[in-house]
């Protein structure tokens, strides 16, 4: 092997703050319903614990190997709302105890898939589910959730984007951490390994090992090396960064399912920030040229970069998925929130981007009074983009009970903190108490 090419994996986990975000453990739940839910959560928390028990002891002994950081160790189920179909609401908190439960005894950082598919329409375990949220979310530890509101094949549901509007606004105003735990998805994806919106597809395999790479200071680094030259080397030294950022990945994805006797899923190629300095997007997009994040390019400069992560990753990996591209949290990317607080990044300008990233509305903080139709409103908007253009979009908000625009919110860790950003005032009340269903657009008559 070139000397060189061990010498830049060095400088890219110890100067670049290069890491393996997650393995990620999916997990088929299928084989665990029965009728009596307290037999279904033992069921539960005994498949867990059986199929993800050497999870972070494997992770950590390829960590120790190989010298490659692993920041989370994490697991995905199979979307709750289908295993307890036959339950009752006020059993459904014990499903989401037996997930939290597992998730501690193996001693991982997260556990999704307190989810429900609802972008046709609602089933009993569905509606059970969505109501017991502000329960479930404030009263475990490490559990996600997301719900799945529209699809470009079937189009919107705006009786759940209401629903979801209601229970965000609610969370809000019992615990601000609650909703950080929540993602509101259009076409969401069955192998997402990033939380809070992982669960694990009913198309998948029984167990199945899943990766998430992470690399915005790699990018930028690469990026500081061609100043001032034409953007398509721009866009080249991208393809080429996120080749060896995702050789790595395969490599550790591989290794671990083979250890953990599992099948080897998809590596994620996003791009995801931390509130480090050093590691954000926002600071990659400035590289490539904007004065701030949000200025006027900033849609132009991050649709490049998107393409550009996945063209160079998808030769590196057998496969690809999940949400793969450019995350854009605001709490989590120090130079998202530079910019918020600089007031050059508007809700507007961060929903104009959201139409060519690769998520959405993410850790986005607003006034804690915000009406919930206008949270759904801005739900509605999101689900919008991703069913027209064929591509998953989401919503992760966090009304902030007793704070007012400029506030700023410190959740710690990961999280990071937000400042409350301005939401427009008039009402969407009447659109979305309409209610009903949004249909599918029509996709041959593109432009």
């Amino acid at each position: 092997m070139d000397i060189s090419h061990i010498q830049e994996t060095i400088a890219m986990v110890a100067e670049e703050h290069f890491d393996i975000r997650t393995i990620t453990m999916g997990i088929s739940l299928l084989d665990c319903i029965d009728a009596d839910p307290d037999q279904a959560a033992q069921n539960i928390y005994d498949k867990i614990t059986t199929k993800g028990k050497n999870l972070v002891a494997v992770a950590e002994q390829i960590e120790r190997e190989y010298g490659v950081p692993i920041t989370n160790k994490r697991v995905t189920v199979t979307p709750i709302a289908l295993v307890a179909g036959k339950t009752a609401a006020k059993d459904m908190i014990k499903y989401a105890k037996a997930m939290d439960a597992a998730a501690k005894k193996i001693g991982i950082d997260y556990i999704g898939g307190y989810s429900a598919l609802v972008q046709k329409g609602f089933s009993n375990g569905d509606l059970a589910l969505i109501n017991s949220l502000p329960q479930v979310l404030t009263e475990t530890d490490i559990v996600c959730a997301s719900i799945n509101v529209g699809s470009s094949k079937a189009g919107i549901n705006l009786d759940a984007i209401k629903l979801m509007g209601e229970k965000v606004y609610e969370m809000g105003q019992i615990n601000e951490v609650a909703n950080s735990k929540l993602v509101i998805f259009a076409n969401a994806v069955e192998d997402n390994p990033f939380m809070a919106g992982g669960f694990h597809g009913v198309s998948e395999g029984d167990v199945v090992i899943n990766v998430g790479v992470s690399g915005p200071g790699v990018v930028k680094r690469a990026l500081e090396e061609v100043r001032g030259q034409p953007i398509d080397v721009v866009a080249e030294t991208v393809k080429r960064t996120t080749f060896k950022i995702t050789r790595i990945g395969q490599m550790v994805g591989s290794l671990a399912a083979d250890r953990l006797d599992a099948e080897f899923g998809i590596v994620d190629l996003s791009l995801a920030p931390t509130p480090a300095r050093g590691d954000s997007v926002a600071e990659v997009l400035e590289e490539i040229g904007l004065e701030q994040v949000g200025a006027h390019g900033t849609t132009a400069a991050l649709m490049l970069l998107n393409d550009a992560v996945k063209k160079g990753g998808v030769m590196a990996s057998q496969r690809v998925g999940g949400l793969s591209g450019a995350f854009i949290p605001v709490s989590e990317d120090a130079g998202m929130i530079d910019a918020v607080v600089a007031g050059t990044l508007s809700l507007a300008k961060l929903e104009a981007m959201t139409s060519v990233c690769s998520v959405g509305l993410d850790m986005v903080a607003i006034p804690g009074d915000t009406p919930a139709t206008t949270i759904s409103a801005m739900i509605a908007d999101e689900a919008a983009i991703g069913v027209q253009n064929n591509k998953t979009t989401a919503v992760r908000l966090l009304p902030a009970k007793g704070k007012g625009i400029g506030d700023t919110i410190e959740y710690g860790g990961l999280f990071g903190s937000a400042p409350v950003m301005e939401v427009i005032d008039k009402s969407s009340a009447d659109f979305i108490n309409r209610g009903g269903h949004i249909p599918a657009p029509i996709h041959s008559f593109k432009n």
